[in-house]
């Protein structure tokens, strides 16, 4: 097994290799540590954790005795040997073991089965059947002298577990409880082949650079205040440029496709969410009401209800239809604090979005043009790893949703339809759909791999019949519109959290929050500094600001200093001048990667930022 390509395993091969380097680890520590007490290791996504009970308190440098003991045990190429017993004499020979852990596990199994203990434990590998009712035997699996309570499945021999590393030591409640005792949790990573084990713990220490709360701070994009709260950030200067630049991208496209651009009010009655739908289903997201004229007011959680209000101001034939409405609308959303994240899970939020109001004969077509525009943002920008989730209701569960299983066909069919002619890749996930519809996410990876949700697109066919969403058709008769939810851009702080980590905060120069500075040599130089900032702030840059986004450094440091503090600011140009610029009109253009351009004519530098503007383009 250690010699296939991890791709050409499947899902449930990792898991059986990575499970079973849970139980090397175990067999390792019992070896170390004679006394170790175990409680659940199960396999996770890139690897293994197990819980244990050690008369030490381990540390970083325990971890490399447990790994060299590991790769000794592997090397034996010892059976992974399953035995059953009754669940009685396992228990015996738990206590006999003193495994106390174990014990307790087997004790609620024999009670309540093993859906207690998955729910309590998190660990589903404990037995091999489902069940709340107690079991009566149970599985357990010897490598060398180490023997534990599992259902496997394994590989047959440790010399078939793969490249593996031991991560890093947390403490963890013994059953998730607070109350019970906290036992030190190994966490492993595993991996079919070294080469696969590399390019991950590059991918951990490339992630740690680019992490966006750390860049963020550190490149002046966005604050998080105590006093204002959590999950709701601030932006500051150079973020603020990062999202009027993706506005402005927005409504060039949008323009381009046809859409109208409307603005929304931050707070409704709830008789808007009532009717729309989502106190009745989403209230648990929404934050509390506030009372206004002794009446119930709430933040806006969704755009959506408001541009339906906005549909209907006026009437519409079919020869109005598609109608699109766009705003970067502003919502919130009520998150456990637990789930707050820097940019990435947030409690307000600006979202790209719009909804498409068409005839059914105009619904597959409008979804089709919704994923090529997707398509063009992320071409635009450099993604090119991504393929749609398309998320449907389980028609035999619609309890959760709204109960039309003829409208849901419908839809999906719709939908589906749509993403065969679009040619992107997609996979299908059954019951997470939206309660009104049908839902797209495009999930996208960044160049390091990790995976971002970043849009939500859906067909909504519940809120005709909400809202009496009608079209007059050409024979005069009312007829109901299909409505697509889209937000290509996601939010703005998910997609700029996710830029920010997919550039390493080393944007492109169109998008880059100051795109270039000037820096005098000496104190003489001051003067032809002066004027060169003049010129590039008020050229002809087509910005959200319209004109150059440049600084003047010429505070009394040395030139090295200054052009390192701009390389660590990201800037794309580090324009030098000093007395052969003055003399000719020039500067002196080093790029952030130190690549040095020699001097070149001032017109001719902001001719090249111009052309680089304009196409977008990600070269500097």
């Amino acid at each position: 097994m250690s010699q296939k390509n991890e791709k050409q395993l499947s899902e449930s091969e990792l898991m059986q290799m990575r499970h079973s380097a849970a139980h090397l680890m175990a067999a390792a520590v019992q070896q170390l540590w004679p006394d170790a007490r175990f409680g659940v290791g199960p396999a996770v996504k890139n690897g293994f954790y197990y819980d244990m009970d050690l008369p030490v308190q381990l540390t970083p440098e325990d971890l490399g005795k447990i790994e060299q003991k590991m790769r000794e045990l592997k090397n034996k190429k010892l059976p992974f040997e399953r035995v059953e017993l009754p669940v009685d004499d396992a228990i015996a020979e738990m206590d006999k073991r003193g495994q106390a852990y174990k014990v307790e596990l087997l004790q609620l199994l024999k009670e309540k089965g093993s859906t207690a203990v998955a729910k309590e434990t998190g660990d589903a590998d404990v037995v091999d059947t489902d069940s709340s009712g107690g079991v009566t035997s149970v599985s357990f699996y010897k490598t060398g002298d180490f023997v534990d309570l599992c259902r496997g499945p394994h590989v047959n021999s440790t010399v078939q577990i793969g490249a593996f590393k031991l991560m890093n030591i947390a403490g963890a409640y013994w059953r998730g409880n607070e109350k019970n005792k906290q036992l030190q949790r190994l966490y492993g990573a595993a991996f079919a082949t070294k080469e696969e084990l590399d390019q991950y713990l590059w991918q951990l220490e490339e992630a740690k650079k680019r992490d966006h709360r750390k860049l963020g701070q550190e490149l002046d994009i966005f604050v998080i205040s105590d006093e204002v709260g959590p999950g709701l950030p601030l932006w500051m200067p150079n973020g603020t440029v990062l999202r009027d630049e993706l506005e402005r991208l927005s409504k060039e496209e949008e323009r381009r496709d046809g859409y109208y651009r409307i603005s929304t009010p931050n707070i409704t009655k709830a008789q808007l969410y009532y009717r729309s739908g989502h106190l009745p289903f989403y209230r648990e997201d929404m934050y509390a009401p506030m009372i206004i004229d002794d009446e119930e007011y709430f933040l806006k959680p969704m755009n959506c209800p408001h541009h339906h209000q906005i549909y209907l101001a006026r009437p519409h034939s079919y020869r109005d239809l598609p109608l699109r409405l766009a705003e970067y609308g502003q919502v919130y959303r009520y998150e456990q604090s637990g789930a707050l994240s820097g940019l990435m899970r947030v409690r307000g939020m600006a979202q790209n979005d719009a909804h498409i109001y068409c005839r059914y004969d105009q619904a597959k077509e409008e979804f089709l043009r919704v994923m090529n525009l997707h398509s063009r943002y992320y071409k635009l920008l450099g993604i090119d790893d991504y393929y749609m989730r398309f998320s449907k209701p389980d028609l035999n569960k619609l309890d959760k949703y709204v109960n039309e299983p003829e409208k849901w066909i419908e839809a999906m069919n719709v939908v589906k339809e749509a993403m065969d002619e679009s040619g992107l890749p997609y996979i299908e996930a059954e019951g997470e759909a939206a309660f009104y519809g049908p839902k797209i996410d495009f999930m996208i990876k960044s160049v390091i791999g990790t995976e971002y949700a970043i849009s939500t697109n859906q067909l909504d066919f519940l809120a005709t019949e909400r809202f009496g969403l009608v079209y007059t058709g050409e024979d005069g008769k009312e007829h109901p519109v299909y409505v697509i939810h889209r937000a290509p851009l996601g939010s703005h702080e998910r997609f700029v959290a996710f830029l920010i980590e997919h550039f390493a905060g080393a944007f492109p120069t169109w998008l880059a929050p100051v795109q270039a500075v000037v820096i005098p040599i000496a104190d003489r130089h001051n003067e032809y500094a002066r004027k060169v900032y003049e010129t590039l702030f008020n050229a002809d840059i087509p910005n959200a600001i319209n004109g150059m986004r440049v600084e003047l450094d010429d505070a009394r440091e040395s030139m090295q200093k200054k052009i390192r503090k701009a390389q660590l600011q990201k800037i794309p140009y580090m324009l030098v001048v000093g007395d052969k610029e003055a003399e000719q009109g020039a500067v002196a253009v080093r790029l952030r990667n130190n690549q040095d351009l020699g001097s070149m004519p001032l017109d001719e530098f902001v001719a090249r930022v111009h052309e680089r503007v304009v196409k977008r383009s990600p070269e500097l």
